[in-house]
């Protein structure tokens, strides 16, 4: 038996890859029997390795090339407020259905385990502006497909997607079609 400590792949590299799977904690059964969450709020809570992945981002992206970060409720609007901050650029929440004040486009989606609804404020882009998306996990690809379309349908231009973890067994990825997809850890 080898004591080596399995390598981690992602699209930046093993060493953000690693910076992620050493801050996630898997939860069984969690939000029902079956499902394995993977817990990133350590990852969250550590600041030095929360900037580094932040900054590996921003570099896998370059400033300058979008003009707007969309962050998918909850955690996504965590690492959507940094790269704002780090680039300079606005930040745009994606909420769960309900909970905008304003008129909004909607899109519901099949989760993993169960189905959803997301909204985006009408008005929330200037037509044509570049959007980043970001969100915490990947799995089977409904958030992140409901999420660009809306953000299309809002009259934005979808600059890339970024996920701090793909759930490569899901095949999200390939759901996405000619999207293409920034995974900072693949697991």
């Amino acid at each position: 038996m080898s004591s080596e400590i399995p390598a981690v792949t992602g699209d930046s590299g093993p060493e953000l890859a690693a910076l992620v799977a050493g801050g996630t904690v898997d939860v069984p059964d969690f939000p029902k029997p079956g499902i394995v969450f993977k817990d990133l709020m350590p990852f969250f809570g550590d600041g030095p390795t929360f900037r580094t992945v932040i900054d590996g981002i921003v570099a896998h992206y370059g400033v300058g090339s979008f003009d707007v970060v969309a962050g998918v409720e909850a955690r996504g609007f965590v690492m959507a407020a940094a790269i704002a901050y780090a680039t300079g650029v606005g930040v745009v929440p994606v909420r769960k259905a309900g909970k905008l004040p304003r008129p909004a486009f909607s899109a519901s989606y099949g989760l993993e385990y169960g189905e959803a609804t997301l909204e985006v404020s009408e008005g929330a882009f200037v037509p044509g502006q570049r959007v980043l998306v970001v969100d915490d996990v990947l799995a089977t690809g409904g958030t992140a497909g409901a999420t660009m379309d809306l953000v299309e349908r809002a009259g934005g231009v979808v600059a890339g997607f970024t996920v701090l973890m793909e759930l490569g067994f899901l095949d999200g990825r390939e759901r996405l079609g000619p999207r293409k997809v920034h995974a900072l850890l693949t697991v």
